[in-house]
C-alpha cells in the first residue's frame, strides 16, 4: 500500500502536468539488490534472479491496473540499461577521492539494508522494523560524505534544493547540524552476492545507495553513447520518496552529482507512511492491506481518490476499512453520484437541452471560478488533498442548490439543470488527475464533446475549458449511469 500511495501520489501530479500543456518524463522502477533478497530467494527455493523476476511482474502489472501513466521502468538488475552509468559513476567519485577503502564495525538492519547509530535505536531496536540490528564488522568503501557538509547546507538553505513539505527540510537541516556520517557504499562479497561488483575490485559489492540512487540517471543514458541529457540538465527534477528515505536523497544523493559534474535535483516530495493502528504498515510487522482487495471490491478509481482526499502530502496516514467505505459511499456514491444521476435524469426525462447561453455571473459561476483558481494553486503547492477538495467542494454546492431551490419543481429548471451540468463539467476536468476512468465516464454522460480524448496524453484543459460556459457545440446530455455501485 506504501508503493502504491507513492505511485498514485506521483501519477496525479503527472497527469496535472501533462493536462497543463508540460513536457513530462515519469520513470519509476524497482531496487532488486541486496542481502534482504538473497534471503528471501532462499527461504522460498529459488534464485534472486527468479524471485525478482516475480516481483516485477508483480508491481507492473499493479501499477498498470492502477493508471500509473509512467513513461519509463527501469530494474537496478538491467545490466545494459542500468549496470554502465552505475559503474561510471563509481569510478568517477573514486577518481575525484570522495570513496575511501575501511574496516569498520557497526549495527546493521537488514530490513532498512544500512548501518544504524545507537542514537537511531529505540529502546535497542529498529525503530521502523521493531528487531534488534547485527553487530557486523567487515572492510568496506565509504563515501566521504562529510567534506561535503557545507556545500549540502548551503543547498538546502539556500532553497535550490526544495524539499517539500518544508518541515521536512527542517528535519534534514537538523541532521547535517549534528553532524554527518561518511556512507557505506559496498559490502564484500561474501555478505552480500546479489548486486553490482565494485570496479576494479574483487571481492566487494556495491551497496544500495550508489546502486539503487544512480537509477534516476542510468534512465537517461548518462556516462553511455545514448545520453538524454536535456531531460536533467534543461528540466525540473522531482523525486518522490518516503520520509525514511530523506537522508540519502536530500544529502548522499546531491554529494554524489555534484561530484560527477551533475546537476542536483530542484525538488524532493516527501510523503509519509500508511499506519494501521498507529503503525507503519509493511509486511515485517504483518499488518499489510493488499490494495489488490481494495481494487477488486471498490474499483481503482476508489482507491486512488481515497488515498489522495485523505492523506495530505508529507503526512502518515491511517488506513481502515471503515473509513474507506465510509469515503465511498459518502464522497463518491450519495453526494457525486448520485448528484449526477440526478442532473442527469432529470434533463433526459424533460427533454431539456443545455443552454448555449450560459448565464454569467451566477453565484455558480463565481464558485467555479475561485474554486479553479485555488484548484491550480494546491498543485503548484503539491498540496493534492486540498486539491481534490476544491471539486469536492463544488459537488456539496451543487448538491445545496438542489435541495434548496427544489430544482424538480422550480420554474427555472432548465436554466439551473443547465448550471449543474456545466458545475459537473468542471467537475469531471479537475477530478481528471485522481479518478481518471471515472472522470471520463462523467464527461461521456454529459455528453461533453472531449471525452473520448480525455485520456489521451496530450489532452490539455486549456483555459477556455476552465472557463464558465467554455465549451462550445454541446447542447444535449448522454445516458446515466451508475458511477459508484453500492457495496455491501
Amino acid at each position: 500500500m506504501g508503493h502504491v500511495m507513492e505511485k498514485i501520489m506521483a501519477d496525479v501530479y503527472v497527469r496535472w502536468l501533462r493536462l497543463g500543456g508540460h513536457q513530462v518524463r515519469f520513470q519509476v522502477g524497482t531496487d532488486e539488490h541486496g542481502s534482504k533478497m538473497e534471503q528471501t530467494a532462499k527461504k522460498e527455493g529459488m534464485t534472486p534472479r527468479e524471485l525478482v523476476d516475480r516481483n516485477v511482474q508483480t508491481f507492473t502489472s499493479l501499477y498498470d491496473r492502477l493508471g500509473i501513466s509512467y513513461d519509463v521502468f527501469i530494474r537496478t538488475t538491467d545490466k545494459k540499461t542500468h549496470w554502465p552509468t552505475v559503474n561510471a559513476l563509481w569510478r568517477k567519485l573514486r577518481d575525484a577521492g570522495m570513496l575511501q577503502k575501511r574496516t569498520y564495525t557497526g549495527l546493521y538492519c537488514s530490513g532498512c539494508e544500512r548501518f544504524l547509530t545507537k542514537k537511531e535505536l529505540v529502546d535497542g531496536l529498529c525503530p521502523d522494523h521493531l528487531r534488534a540490528p547485527e553487530e557486523v564488522s567487515e572492510e568496506n568503501w565509504f563515501y566521504a560524505l562529510k567534506k561535503d557538509a557545507d556545500f549540502l547546507t548551503d543547498l538546502l538553505k539556500n532553497e535550490t534544493l526544495q524539499i517539500i513539505p518544508s518541515s521536512r527540510s527542517h528535519e534534514v537541516l537538523s541532521l547535517l547540524e549534528r553532524g554527518l556520517e561518511d556512507a557505506s557504499f559496498s559490502r564484500p562479497t561474501s555478505s552480500v552476492a546479489w548486486g553490482i561488483p565494485v570496479p576494479d575490485d574483487e571481492g566487494q559489492t556495491m551497496y544500495v545507495w550508489c546502486d539503487a540512487l544512480t537509477n534516476y540517471i542510468s534512465g537517461l543514458g548518462y556516462f553511455t553513447d545514448h545520453e538524454q541529457k536535456e531531460w536533467w540538465e534543461s528540466a525540473t527534477i522531482t523525486h518522490v520518496i518516503g520520509k525514511d528515505i530523506a537522508r540519502f536523497h536530500a544529502l548522499l544523493w546531491p554529494s554524489m552529482l555534484k561530484t560527477a559534474g551533475i546537476k542536483t535535483p530542484e525538488q524532493i516530495l516527501m510523503h509519509g507512511f500508511i499506519t494501521s493502528d498507529g503503525q507503519k504498515m509493511s509486511k515485517s510487522l504483518g499488518n499489510v492491506v493488499n490494495p489488490v482487495e481494495v481494487v477488486e471490491k471498490y474499483g481503482v478509481d476508489a482507491l486512488r481518490f481515497f488515498l489522495s482526499h485523505e492523506i495530505p502530502v508529507g503526512n502518515d496516514g491511517d488506513f481502515s476499512w471503515k473509513r474507506f467505505s465510509e469515503i465511498y459511499q459518502s464522497k463518491l456514491g450519495n453526494q457525486l453520484g448520485n448528484l449526477m444521476n440526478r442532473v442527469l435524469t432529470l434533463m433526459i426525462k424533460g427533454n431539456i437541452e443545455i443552454s448555449p447561453d450560459m448565464p454569467h455571473p451566477t453565484d455558480m459561476d463565481k464558485t467555479i471560478t475561485a474554486k479553479w483558481k485555488h484548484y491550480s494553486g494546491f498543485f503548484d503547492s503539491f498540496s493534492l488533498s486540498e486539491a481534490v477538495q476544491q471539486a469536492m467542494d463544488i459537488v456539496t454546492f451543487c448538491n445545496q442548490m438542489m435541495q434548496t431551490h427544489e430544482v424538480w419543481n422550480h420554474e427555472r429548471k432548465n436554466e439551473f439543470l443547465s448550471e449543474f451540468c456545466e458545475s459537473l463539467r468542471h467537475i469531471a476536468l479537475m477530478l481528471l488527475p485522481f479518478i481518471p476512468d471515472s472522470a471520463q465516464k462523467m464527461s461521456k454522460q454529459l455528453g461533453a464533446p472531449y471525452a473520448e480524448s480525455m485520456l489521451n496524453r496530450d489532452f490539455v484543459i486549456t483555459k477556455e475549458l476552465q472557463t464558465w460556459g467554455g465549451c462550445t457545440d454541446w447542447t444535449h446530455v448522454g445516458t446515466p449511469e451508475i458511477l459508484f455501485p453500492k457495496v455491501d
